[in-house]
């Protein structure tokens, strides 16, 4: 705790409203994009299963956040999943994705509908094109909360995304929930990963506008 300041009331005073501008390593992930050739490893009762999908992202950008003396930047995201060719949901997800400039921090939050939330942070450059996050069932700050039958049937517990920010303007994300699953002795690595190109570029922060 000594990382702290003994001050936890005052603000910054010198905040940049522009929250695109002081986005750090998350300023190319910015906008609305779309990934078409995303794989999922997910377990099944015969074993791992693999199923291809589609995704569409958007992370706009959200005004200067402040905890006292803390200042944080970020994108709020919605991801949504389909398997080629269908219209149902495969998988849908909220959160943030932010920047803390004082610290080189990257916090990654994201709930689904399942009844779980995961938070992941990780160092970073200001200037980094990859990063890894990482959350674990054990931590106190960076971890992972799930309802009671994820809980007793696929206890997540540990969570990791790496970020490649592409020199042709793409990013692209590799995910490991890795899972103790119920009647198994190994723990199962569920994957994902995707490379998304973009649709659109992002709206400015309300106090940017």
């Amino acid at each position: 705790m000594s990382d702290f300041p003994e001050d936890i009331y005052t603000e910054p005073s010198d905040v940049d409203v522009d929250t695109l501008k002081n986005l750090g390593p998350l300023r190319a992930m910015a906008g609305i994009w779309q990934g078409t050739r995303g794989l999922d490893v997910k377990p099944k009762a015969e074993g791992p299963k693999k199923q291809a999908f589609i995704e569409r992202i958007e992370l706009q950008p959200i005004d200067p956040q402040t905890n006292g003396p803390q200042l944080l930047y970020g994108l709020r995201y919605h991801t949504h999943v389909v398997k080629p060719d269908q219209v149902k949901t495969y998988h849908d997800q909220v959160g943030y994705w932010l920047w803390e400039p004082a610290t080189g921090t990257v916090i990654h939050t994201l709930t689904i509908p399942r009844g779980q939330t995961v938070m992941a942070a990780g160092k970073a450059a200001a200037d980094a094109t990859k990063f890894e996050l990482i959350a674990t069932e054990d931590s106190k700050n960076f971890g992972i909360c799930s309802a009671p039958f994820l809980e007793y049937a696929f206890k997540t517990v540990e969570f990791n995304i790496k970020v490649t920010i592409n020199p042709d303007g793409t990013w692209s994300y590799e995910e490991d929930t890795v899972m103790k699953i119920r009647g198994k002795t190994e723990l199962f690595h569920h994957t994902d990963r995707n490379t998304l190109s973009k649709l659109a570029e992002p709206t400015p922060n309300p106090l940017a506008r």
